[in-house]
This record gives C-alpha cells, structure tokens and sequence, in this order.
C-alpha cells in the first residue's frame, strides 16, 4: 500500500502533517532543538505529546540491527506494551535512553503510534496501513 502524502518540513511553523498507520487520525510533528534535550513536539488534536527527538535515528538504527519486520504495538503509558514491539522498545530500559523516548508523564506512550508515520514519511522505514496489527522495517 503507498503510503499517504506527507507535507510539511518539520519546523513549528511548518510542521509535517502526518496519519497514523490505519489512516484515522491526522496529526502534527515538529523538531524542537532549542529544548534540551532535543525534542519532537506531537499535537494530535488538542493533545501535545513529546518524544526525545534522537528516537528517529535510534529507532531506524534498532529496526536495521532487527532486519525484519516488527509489530507496531502502540499503548498509552497506563497500559503494558506487548513484548516484542516498537512500543515495547520505545519504553523498555534496555534501548539507548534507557527507558522511555515520550517526555511527557502521562502522555509518555504511544510511541508505536506516531512514531512510525514519521519514519516513514522520513524515507527511513517502511509501515504497514491497515486497519489494525501493523509493522514496520527499515529501509
């Protein structure tokens, strides 16, 4: 499946304008590097998440070492990740930050959600779009 259009540079005043992968919901990402550390600022209506912004290339990086496919996942911080999934590892203390990528308590989940649409709009990694169960890999 091809994936949506993507606009946007990735700037506040021009963020990238994204879907998550079954295509329901729009939503904004923007690089913030004034903030420290670094940070990706995510508005998905009026909800504002933040993601420590080197879990783009740490992400690509850890679907390149997998080499295969990987279920998405996505769960809000409240609830468990499954094992195994890009959701697990956005929070799990064995990645490169040591633990959770999302910044703000409360809204630290999701990390499966909208993280992969970005990648993929990035050229980095290819996503699946159905209805439920996606996955993503690295290009």
């Amino acid at each position: 499946m091809t994936p949506p259009p993507v606009s946007g540079d990735g700037t506040k005043e021009a963020p990238w304008v994204l879907q998550t992968p079954p295509g329901t919901s729009e939503y904004t990402m923007y690089k913030d590097e004034s903030h420290d550390p670094p940070i990706l600022v995510c508005t998905v209506g009026k909800t504002v998440l933040h993601y420590d912004l080197r879990a783009i290339e740490d992400l690509h990086a850890m679907l390149k070492a997998h080499g295969d496919w990987m279920e998405l996942g996505s769960a809000d911080e409240q609830k468990p990740a499954k094992d195994g999934t890009v959701e697990a590892w956005g929070r799990s203390p064995d990645n490169p930050v040591g633990g959770w990528y999302g910044l703000k308590k409360g809204l630290r989940g999701r990390f499966g959600m909208y993280m992969p649409p970005l990648l993929e709009a990035l050229g980095l990694a290819e996503v699946e779009h159905n209805a439920r169960n996606n996955r993503m890999r690295a290009l």
